[in-house]
C-alpha cells in the first residue's frame, strides 16, 4: 500500500504541473485587462498605470510569470497578490474558507449521512412504498437545479414567512449559544439546498449498488449459513456496495466546492465560490489561478483517497 501511494503521488506531481500550466496559459491569453479599472479612471496618469503594471509583473511574458508563480507556490506557498484588493491571495482564500466550510462542508456531511441509510433501506425494501417515495424524491432532487430550489426557499421562508434571514451575515462570530443559534438559522436554507441535491444523487447510487449485490452468490451463501438478514446486509452486501459510492463521495468533494458557486450567489455567502466569480469578473487572474489550482489539487487528492478506501473496504484489492 505504501509503495502504491508513493507512486500515485509521483504521478500526481507532473499532473498538477500540467494542469497549472494549462490554467495559467488560458488565463494569461484570455481577453481582459486586470488594470482596466485604472485605464477607465482619467485621474490615473499613464505612467502611474505603467508602474503598477511593472510592480505586478504584467510587463513580462506569461511563460516567465508562470515559472515565477510556480516557484513561489511550491517554495513558499505564496499565490501572489490580488490585482483587485492588492492583498495576498492566500489571505483572501483563508478568509473565505470558514464560510465555505460552514455551508458546503456541513451540507455534504449531512447529505452523506442521510443518503446512505436511505439508499440501503430502499434497496432492501425494493418496490415498497418507502422505496417508491424515496426514488421519486431522489429523481426530483437531482433534476431540479439548485438555483431554482434556492430561490424557492428564499421566497417562501425569507420573504413570505420571515423564518430565516434573506442575506447570509458573514461577519457573524460564534461566541455564545445565541450567536450559534443565529448561525444555524442563516445556514439552514443554503445547507438544505446543497444537502438535498447531493443526497439525491448519492441515494440513487447507494440503492443501485445494493441491488447489484443483494442477489449475488456470496449473499445467498451467507443466508444459507444462518445469518440474519441484517447481518447479511451490513457485513457482506454493504461493504461491496460502498466501493462505487466511495468513489462518488470522494470525487464529489471538490465538485461540491466548485458547484456551490450558484448557491453562494443566491444566499450572498462570501465563500470561495463568490470569490471566484468576482475575481473572474474583475480579471483578477492570481485569485482565479489559485482557486482553480486548489480545486485541481483536491481532485487529485480525493482520487487517491478513494483508491485507498477501496483496499480497506474490499481486502481482495491488492496494490502492487
Amino acid at each position: 500500500m505504501g509503495s502504491y501511494i508513493a507512486r500515485r503521488l509521483l504521478i500526481a506531481i507532473p499532473t498538477l504541473f500540467v494542469i497549472s500550466f494549462v490554467i495559467f496559459a488560458i488565463l494569461a491569453l484570455a481577453p481582459g485587462d486586470p488594470l482596466a479599472q485604472f485605464a477607465a479612471n482619467p485621474n490615473v496618469p499613464s505612467e502611474v498605470r505603467e508602474r503598477i503594471r511593472v510592480s505586478l509583473g504584467l510587463d513580462q511574458p506569461w511563460p516567465i510569470r508562470y515559472v515565477k508563480w510556480m516557484q513561489s507556490v511550491f517554495t513558499r506557498g505564496d499565490f501572489g497578490y490580488s490585482f483587485a484588493s492588492r492583498g495576498p491571495v492566500s489571505a483572501l482564500i483563508v478568509q473565505r474558507i470558514p464560510q465555505t466550510l460552514w455551508v458546503v462542508g456541513v451540507s455534504y456531511v449531512l447529505a452523506v449521512l442521510i443518503a446512505i441509510p436511505i439508499g440501503i433501506f430502499s434497496a432492501v425494501k425494493q418496490y415498497s412504498i418507502f422505496d417508491q417515495i424515496t426514488t421519486t424524491l431522489a429523481f426530483m432532487g437531482f433534476s431540479v437545479p439548485t438555483f431554482f430550489t434556492g430561490l424557492l426557499l428564499v421566497l417562501i421562508f425569507s420573504v413570505k414567512l420571515n423564518w430565516f434571514p434573506l442575506v447570509y451575515d458573514t461577519s457573524l462570530k460564534v461566541t455564545d449559544l445565541a450567536s450559534f443559534g443565529r448561525q444555524l438559522r442563516q445556514m439552514a436554507m443554503p445547507v438544505t439546498v446543497l444537502a438535498l441535491f447531493q443526497a439525491a444523487t448519492i441515494t440513487r447510487f447507494m440503492r443501485s449498488a445494493m441491488l447489484d449485490n443483494l442477489p449475488m452468490d456470496y449473499t445467498r451463501t451467507a443466508r444459507a449459513k444462518g445469518l440474519t438478514e441484517s447481518k447479511v446486509v451490513m457485513r457482506h452486501v454493504l461493504a461491496n456496495s460502498l466501493i462505487p459510492v466511495v468513489t462518488l463521495i470522494a470525487l464529489g468533494v471538490p465538485t461540491v466546492f466548485a458547484g456551490a458557486i450558484v448557491t453562494e450567489q443566491i444566499f450572498r455567502v462570501n465563500g470561495l465560490g463568490e470569490l471566484l466569480i468576482r475575481s473572474i469578473q474583475n480579471s483578477d487572474t492570481p485569485v482565479v489561478m489559485a482557486l482553480t489550482f486548489i480545486f485541481a489539487v483536491l481532485v487529485v487528492l480525493f482520487n487517491l483517497v478513494a483508491d485507498v478506501l477501496y483496499g480497506i473496504l474490499d481486502p481482495r484489492i491488492r496494490y502492487s
